[in-house]
């Protein structure tokens, strides 16, 4: 695994832990959404623990919470999985529990899978879906295109995903959730620095309306518990053949 090149400046942390802090560190929410299918799990994971897992159980909708310092700055992330959305009848079919998510979002990622076209055909819709739900066009938006190591099966050109971004005013990036972290890291690592910079200048009125009834929240918990069950599964079909 290529880890080292942004490994130090991200580093885990406890809450009350020895970090700089005394201080509240600053929250910061990020929803996580796109198709079924495009690694959106995966990308969290690969995110909040560096590590990759190929197989998970099907996406509950879960809210995974951290305590991380980024660029010396110590910051409480909350990062919302979200179930996989489609399209029904030219109409995006997002539910209830999804437009909470996006409205709870202080930013998000839209994910794409270069093997899966319907993915693609689906961030236009997804991310003037989001706009609708925060008028204004303040909530910052990355669009991240998964997958990029499966050549041989791709059904979406990396140039079309940053015309895409670029015509959206979107940033864009093209990541291998299995195969490399920096890219992924440079997503969330982009999102944070602009979340931290509105909330510089926002009111307390303004971010105490942003709060919605917490979603499921397995924490890393709930990483650690899926982490070993893949080895554990890996483990035993290595020793069946």
């Amino acid at each position: 695994m290529r880890l080292t090149q942004s490994m130090c400046t991200i580093a885990e942390c406890a809450p009350g832990g020895d970090g700089p802090a005394t201080a509240r560190p600053r929250l910061v929410k990020i929803a996580v959404v796109g198709g079924s299918g495009v690694g959106k799990t995966a990308l969290v994971v690969r995110f909040l623990t560096r590590r990759f897992i190929g197989d998970y159980e099907r996406n509950a909708g879960n809210l995974y919470s951290r305590h991380i310092q980024i660029d010396g700055e110590m910051l409480a992330i909350q990062v919302q999985d979200t179930p996989g959305v489609q399209i029904h009848q030219h109409n995006l079919d997002c539910n209830e529990q999804l437009n909470r998510c996006i409205r709870w979002a202080d930013a998000l990622v839209i994910v794409f899978s270069i093997t899966d076209y319907k993915s693609f055909e689906l961030l236009s819709h997804l991310y003037h879906h989001v706009r609708q739900l925060h008028p204004g066009n303040m909530v910052p938006v990355v669009i991240v295109a998964n997958k990029a190591d499966l050549l041989h099966i791709k059904e979406v050109e990396p140039q079309q995903g940053l015309q895409l971004a670029n015509m959206l005013g979107c940033t864009f990036y093209e990541v291998s959730v299995s195969e490399n972290y920096n890219n992924v890291f440079n997503a969330f690592h982009l999102l944070c620095k602009e979340v931290s910079k509105q909330q510089i200048t926002s009111t307390p009125e303004r971010r105490r309306t942003s709060l919605i009834p917490r979603p499921k929240s397995p924490n890393m918990q709930d990483l650690k518990r899926r982490f070993k069950q893949a080895l554990s599964a890996k483990v035993r079909t290595v020793t069946s053949v």
